[in-house]
């Protein structure tokens, strides 16, 4: 990839994965040192979704209906959470000097028939960050991949790539990302790096937990660690065609929402709150087991909030007996944060007019620019065109360097 030169770019990063619990925001300097992109984080955050937005995002999602009133109302509504997201990442994690924002936004439907992702839509208004803080904004940053005849995702590979390569030539990595869909980007000794999503991450569950508790989620795995699974409910879940199509592939909550669960156990003897959180658990660590003995993956790098459900990494570990489990943060990315880093380096990209998709993981024909770039207080000026290529990332801790 042909990068620009500078003395380095200051970056928010804004996200709001599947799971539609809030915004995580990070961010970082970036400079390029010949074929090296140098991310020093600068600190993370998360910002809850106002209950109320939170409730409307969830109610819009398939297989609910949504109107053109609804969708208008909810990107001005995510746009300015995104806005005061952005603020408080200028003010508390660059201390109130940035160049750009990236946004990712959040998803609420990624259209896929036959296996073809035919397009995806990500609401947060970017003109709401720019009014806000005055800063360019990068954004709306799948749908030139699938423009291009890409899934648009797991963008995450871009990241991944670069950053576990080094790692990769004492054996297959994969980086593992569980949100409410769980994604692999696997990095091999050598030939193309594979990116796509297993399956459901934390949705079904999250589901689950929410019907028998209240709560967003199954806290800790509690009710997971007291139950069995059931084996006519998982054997029933692993039917799912997703799971036997070949990559590139993505899917999302359009697929695993709470009537496909009601239809997994529809015909099945009753099953317990704390037997189906078991079984959801076990269906995510299966899934995903699966997809890492397929490339004999020697690491898996987990980050997401998945990483912190104990239920769902000791399930992991049962499953990938041979496989060393590690987090991002083993290699300087806290896991919280880490897609909101991915969102940094996307938008640094494109800031830096490079092309910001893989093709070998997303489908597409080839590489491509991703994203627009809505215009800050100022002229948008970008920087200037430099000849190297890069091939890796790494992680520093920060230098003050600008």
């Amino acid at each position: 990839m042909t990068v620009f030169s500078g003395t380095g770019v200051r970056v928010i990063g804004l996200i709001s994965g599947t799971s539609i619990d809030g915004i995580d925001v990070a961010a970082a300097d970036l400079r390029a040192e010949g074929d090296t992109v140098v991310l020093s984080p600068l600190g993370q955050l998360e910002v809850p979704y106002p209950a109320a937005l939170r409730d409307a995002l969830l109610a819009a999602l398939p297989p609910n209906p949504c109107d053109a009133e609804q969708l208008t109302k909810l990107d001005t509504l995510v746009g300015q959470a995104f806005a005061e997201a952005a603020a408080r990442g200028v003010e508390e994690l660059a201390g109130g000097d940035a160049h750009v924002v990236a946004s990712l936004g959040q998803t609420v439907f990624h259209w896929v028939e036959d296996g073809t992702a035919r397009g995806t839509l990500q609401v947060g208004n970017p003109a709401w960050i720019a009014e806000r803080t005055g800063l360019p904004v990068v954004a709306d940053l799948r749908v030139r991949d699938v423009a291009a005849g890409g899934h648009g995702a797991p963008l995450a590979s871009t990241l991944d790539a670069l950053w576990l390569r080094e790692m990769a030539a004492s054996g297959p990595v994969a980086a593992l990302n569980i949100g409410g869909i769980a994604n692999i980007t696997v990095v091999p000794s050598h030939g193309d790096v594979l990116a796509y999503d297993t399956g459901p991450g934390n949705a079904l569950m999250d589901i689950a937990a929410h019907r028998v508790t209240g709560l967003r989620a199954d806290i800790d795995g509690a009710l997971a660690l007291r139950g069995d699974v059931r084996p006519d409910l998982l054997a029933k879940l692993l039917l799912d065609p997703y799971y036997a199509a070949a990559p590139p592939k993505s899917t999302g909550k359009e697929l695993f929402h709470g009537t496909y669960l009601d239809a997994a156990l529809d015909g099945l003897p009753p099953i317990g709150a704390e037997d189906l959180l078991a079984t959801l658990t076990e269906l995510t660590a299966v899934t995903i087991a699966a997809e890492c003995r397929r490339h004999s993956i020697a690491t898996v790098i987990v980050s997401g909030g998945g990483a912190d459900n104990p239920a769902l990494m000791a399930a992991l570990a049962r499953n990938l007996p041979d496989t060393a489990l590690k987090t991002s943060d083993d290699h300087g990315l806290p896991r919280a944060g880490k897609e909101a880093y991915l969102t940094i380096l996307l938008g640094w990209l494109t800031w830096s007019g490079v092309p910001g998709n893989l093709p070998s993981a997303t489908g597409a024909r080839g590489d491509r620019l991703l994203g627009s770039i809505t215009p800050g207080a100022g002229p948008l000026r970008l920087p200037a065109p430099h000849s190297s290529t890069v091939t890796r990332l790494r992680v520093a801790a920060k230098t003050g360097e600008r």
